[in-house]
């Protein structure tokens, strides 16, 4: 992992974890608490790839398993959130290819409700039945209404801020092709098809 591509990770993460909380989780909203950790992980998820993502999701569920006042198991969070970053990675886009805006907000919501039914289910694993109690579909949506309330505005800031912390990593644009496969097609295409030919293939494609 680039060194500031840790740095930056390390930052957002601990911002986040310190947001979630003094403050989102002093709320005390009905149902599930916004998971301000989980939008951080998902957007740095959806620019590195999965590895980087189940890295990141790991080591920020495990702070937040040993920040008060939490009262689980250790290692049960990070387990979590080391799933959905390695699942949230695996929707990268590749350099070039078009992304819409609500492919990052379909990549949250499904986390949203996924990583609080799996939550459940470690918990119920080792003994916590507090989910069952409290009505786990009733978390479940609560949690994928706040999730999606904040992820546009902290989902695109994190993937910008992601990308210009590490430029090669620059898959999942949410805008169009632009300058930049223009550039790599004619790279691309010269190389294979020499000097003339290229020339050609580039008046085609323009």
């Amino acid at each position: 992992m680039a060194v500031k591509r840790l740095l930056l990770s390390a930052v957002l993460v601990l911002l986040a974890l310190v947001i979630q909380v003094s403050v989102l989780g002093r709320l005390q909203l009905p149902g599930a608490t916004p998971d301000l950790l989980l939008l951080v992980v998902v957007g740095l998820a959806l620019v590195y790839g999965p590895s980087t993502g189940c890295l990141v999701g790991f080591a920020a569920g495990l702070l937040a398993d040993l920040a008060p006042p939490s009262d689980h198991a250790i290692g049960r969070y990070a387990l979590v959130l080391c799933v959905m970053g390695y699942a949230a990675g695996m929707f990268r886009a590749d350099s070039g290819r078009r992304r819409t805006v609500m492919g990052p907000l379909l990549v949250v919501a499904g986390a949203a409700v996924v990583s609080t039914v799996l939550y459940a289910a470690v918990g119920a694993l080792v003994g916590d039945t507090a989910a069952r109690h409290v009505g786990l579909p009733g978390l479940a949506a609560s949690a994928l209404l706040y999730d999606l309330l904040l992820a546009p505005f902290v989902v695109p800031a994190v993937m910008l801020l992601a990308r210009r912390a590490d430029p090669g990593a620059a898959g999942g644009e949410i805008t169009g092709a632009g300058l930049g496969t223009i550039a790599r097609y004619r790279t691309t295409r010269e190389v294979s098809s020499g000097p003339s030919n290229g020339r050609k293939m580039r008046g085609l494609k323009l």
